[in-house]
């Protein structure tokens, strides 16, 4: 079983392979689902009904994720033993509209 630490205060959280992709799977649904929610509602709401504060916040969310998500897939590029084509696969995914629950599905 391959364990990953990351340091907190000085102390050590070890992590298994298993917790690892579960996050990645959450990381990867809840950006996909604020990719949705910033495409089909805040951008409407901002160009159609001249409302942009949704987009902002949603925004923000949805960069953040975004960046965890592509950190999450670089790092369990080789504890899962991934090919280059898929590690582009799972990246590029990250980018359409549904791309990150095809990932989820296929991929983890």
């Amino acid at each position: 079983m391959c364990l990953k630490y990351i340091c907190s205060h000085n102390k050590l959280i070890f992590m298994s392979l298993e917790t690892q992709v579960k996050i990645f799977k959450w990381v990867s649904i809840l950006e996909g689902i604020s990719f949705l929610v910033l495409l089909l509602i805040a951008m409407p709401l901002k160009y159609i009904w001249d409302a942009p504060q949704m987009v902002q916040s949603v925004g923000m969310a949805h960069g953040i994720l975004f960046v965890a998500y592509i950190f999450g897939a670089l790092l369990l590029f080789k504890p899962l033993e991934w090919s280059y084509k898929t590690l582009f696969i799972v990246c590029a995914s990250s980018v359409l509209p549904l791309g990150p629950f095809y990932v989820e599905k296929k991929y983890l």
